[in-house]
């Protein structure tokens, strides 16, 4: 993204740390839904939680590990989720990622990030209408005098 031409608002929903955020949220959803049909047993997942927690309180540090571990594991899911076992510490970690497939976070991260970014616009636009709206009648008004 070029940073003279977006804005702060925009650029930051396409961060690296706004990624791994949304990465570890449809993580976690996705683990949740296996406890209830209890594929996950409900420990494991306390545990799990507690090592994503850990990655929400220092997101600019699970970025930095995840890039560290990406240039020896050449895969960036795989960094990824090697980065978030480490903060788990615990046999819990291998329920971390079950069944899931490296497209179905990052497909799925796209989409949230293609929706936080039209709600930007979306927001814009209604205001952009508003001005329109004003200074269309600002200019029928004076062409009525």
């Amino acid at each position: 993204m070029i940073t003279r031409y977006s804005r702060p608002e925009m650029r930051a929903i396409w961060t690296d740390e706004n990624k791994l955020k949304i990465w570890l949220q449809i993580e976690l959803l996705a683990s949740e839904a296996l406890v209830a049909e209890k594929v996950v047993p409900a420990k494991d997942f306390a545990r799990i939680k507690a090592g994503c927690d850990k990655w929400f309180a220092d997101l600019p540090g699970l970025v930095a590990r995840q890039r560290e571990l990406e240039k020896t594991l050449n895969h960036d899911v795989i960094g990824f989720t090697t980065a978030v076992a480490e903060k788990i510490n615990d046999q819990a970690s291998r329920w971390f990622h079950f069944g899931l497939t490296s497209s179905d976070v990052g497909d799925t991260c796209y989409a949230v990030q293609m929706t936080q970014s039209a709600d930007i616009l979306i927001a814009d636009t209604k205001l952009l209408l508003k001005a329109i709206a004003k200074r269309a009648k600002e200019i029928g008004r004076a062409s009525c005098r």
